[in-house]
C-alpha cells in the first residue's frame, strides 16, 4: 500500500514539474485572435461561426501538438528538427519568423496600450503605454527568467479564464439569447464575409509557428527543473493550454453574440478603439458595475499576450544563432543573444507603432497572410518530424491520429487555396 502511495505521489511531482510550457502557449494564443476576432464574429454574425471557430481550432490541434511531442522525445527543439528535415524547411521558418515577429510585437502591444489607458485613464498616449508595458515585460524576463514567466502565466491564464467565464454567465443573465438566436445572420458568402472568415481562422487560436515556440518552452522547462517530460506529460500539458485558448475563443464569440449582435452597432476597424467600443457595450447591456471585470479581462488577455510573445521571439532568434550542443559555454551564448534580442525586437516594434503607424493595417494583413499561407508548409514539415526516423516507434503518433493529422493537413491546404484565391480574383 505504502508503495503505491507512494508511485502515486512521484507520478503527481512529475507531472506538476511538466506543467507550465502549455500555459505560455494559452497565453500567446489569448490575444487579438480572442478579444477582436472572437468578439467580431458573435457580434457580426451570432453563433454561426462557431463552426468555424471549432474547425480552426481542431485542423491545427495535431500539427501544434507535435511541437512538444517532438521536444519531449528527443530532448530537443523543432528548429533543431527543421535543420535535419533539410535547408528549405529552416530557411522557411526563418522567412517567416523574421516577416512576423515585429509586426506581431507591435500589435499585440498597441492593443494592450489601448485597453491600459481605457482600464487606468491616466491620460497616456498609446505609444507611452506601449514603452511602459514593454519595460515591465522585459524586467520580468530578465529578473524573474523562465521560471517567472511560468508561474505568471499559471496565473494570469486561470484568471483569465474564470473572469470571461464569469462575463458569459452575467450575459446569459441579460435576457439577450432569444433576440441573439431570433435575428437573422448576414450572408456568409459575400467578398466582405469570406475575408473575414479567413482572417478569423488564421490566427485562431495561434498560428502554427506557435509550435516552435512550445517545443523551445518544453525544453526550457525539463532544464529548469531537472526533469525530462514523458509524451504522456507533455501531451496533456498540451492539452491544459490549448483546450483552455480555444475555450476562451468561443466564450469571446459567445459574448460576442449576446452583448452585440444585432445591437446595430457600429465597429471601429481599429482594435485599440474597437476594444474601448467593447467594453462600452458590455457596460450598457449587462449594468455598468460589470465594466470592471470586462476591462481586466479584456487588458489580461492582452499583456498574457505581450508577456509570451515578448519572451517568444527573443528565445527563437538565439536558438537560430546557436544551433543546439551540450556545451555550457553555448548556453552562455544562448542567454547572451537573449537579452539582446529581448531589446531589439520590442525596440524596432516601437519603432514600427512611432514611424509606420499610418500602414499599421497593412502590415498586420501581412502578417496574418504570412501565418496563414505558411500554416500547410509548418504543419507537414512538423508531420514528417514525428511520423519518420526521427522519433521511435512508440513515441510517435498512432494510426488513427496520423490519419486525422493527414485529414486536417489537407483541410489547410484548401483553406490556403481558398486565402489565395480570394486575395487574386477578389
Amino acid at each position: 500500500m505504502k508503495i503505491k502511495t507512494a508511485n502515486t505521489k512521484q507520478s503527481k511531482s512529475s507531472f506538476l514539474k511538466s506543467l507550465g510550457p502549455g500555459f505560455l502557449l494559452a497565453g500567446a494564443a489569448i490575444g487579438v485572435s480572442h478579444l477582436v476576432q472572437s468578439t467580431r464574429a458573435g457580434a457580426d454574425y451570432g453563433f454561426i461561426l462557431i463552426w468555424v471557430l471549432v474547425i480552426a481550432c481542431a485542423t491545427k490541434y495535431p500539427f501544434l501538438e507535435f511541437g512538444p511531442r517532438y521536444a519531449a522525445a528527443t530532448g530537443n527543439h523543432l528548429i533543431t528538427g527543421y535543420k535535419k528535415l533539410g535547408v528549405f524547411p529552416y530557411w522557411i521558418f526563418i522567412v517567416i519568423t523574421i516577416g512576423t515577429m515585429f509586426i506581431i510585437q507591435a500589435a499585440v502591444t498597441i492593443v494592450t496600450a489601448g485597453l491600459a489607458e481605457r482600464l487606468f485613464n491616466f491620460g497616456w498616449s498609446p505609444f507611452l503605454w506601449s514603452f511602459i508595458i514593454l519595460v515591465c515585460c522585459i524586467a520580468l524576463l530578465i529578473i524573474g527568467k523562465y521560471p517567472g514567466l511560468d508561474k505568471s502565466m499559471k496565473i494570469i491564464v486561470t484568471f483569465l479564464t474564470l473572469a470571461t467565464l464569469g462575463a458569459v454567465v452575467m450575459a446569459f443573465g441579460a435576457g439577450t439569447t432569444e433576440k441573439a438566436l431570433s435575428t437573422p445572420h448576414p450572408s456568409l458568402w459575400t467578398t466582405a464575409s469570406l475575408g473575414f472568415i479567413i482572417a478569423f481562422m488564421g490566427w485562431m487560436p495561434i498560428p502554427i509557428d506557435a509550435s516552435v515556440w512550445h517545443s523551445i518552452w518544453t525544453k526550457e522547462k525539463s532544464k529548469q527543473t531537472n526533469h525530462k517530460s514523458s509524451i504522456k506529460e507533455a501531451f496533456t500539458d498540451f492539452n491544459i493550454g490549448y483546450l483552455s485558448a480555444s475555450f476562451i475563443g468561443l466564450l469571446f464569440l459567445i459574448l460576442g453574440a449576446l452583448v452585440m449582435f444585432g445591437s446595430g452597432t457600429s465597429f471601429s476597424s481599429n482594435s485599440v478603439e474597437f476594444s474601448s467600443q467593447l467594453v462600452e457595450l458590455y457596460g450598457k447591456t449587462l449594468g455598468f458595475w460589470s465594466t470592471p471585470i470586462i476591462s481586466i479581462a479584456a487588458f489580461i488577455t492582452l499583456l498574457s499576450t505581450t508577456l509570451t510573445v515578448t519572451d517568444a521571439f527573443p528565445r527563437v532568434i538565439s536558438e537560430l544563432l546557436n544551433p543546439e550542443t551540450n556545451k555550457v559555454q553555448n548556453e552562455k551564448k544562448k542567454w547572451k543573444d537573449y537579452k539582446i534580442g529581448i531589446f531589439v525586437i520590442p525596440l524596432l516594434s516601437l519603432c514600427i507603432l512611432f514611424f509606420l503607424s499610418g500602414s499599421f493595417i497593412f502590415l498586420i494583413d501581412f502578417a496574418t497572410g504570412l501565418s496563414f499561407l505558411s500554416a500547410p508548409f509548418l504543419a507537414y514539415f512538423n508531420y514528417k518530424l514525428v511520423t519518420g526516423n526521427h522519433l521511435k516507434k512508440e513515441d510517435q503518433p498512432t494510426k488513427a491520429y496520423r490519419i486525422f493529422s493527414l485529414i486536417c493537413l489537407g483541410l489547410l491546404s484548401v483553406f490556403t487555396l481558398v486565402y489565395l484565391y480570394y486575395i487574386l480574383f477578389l
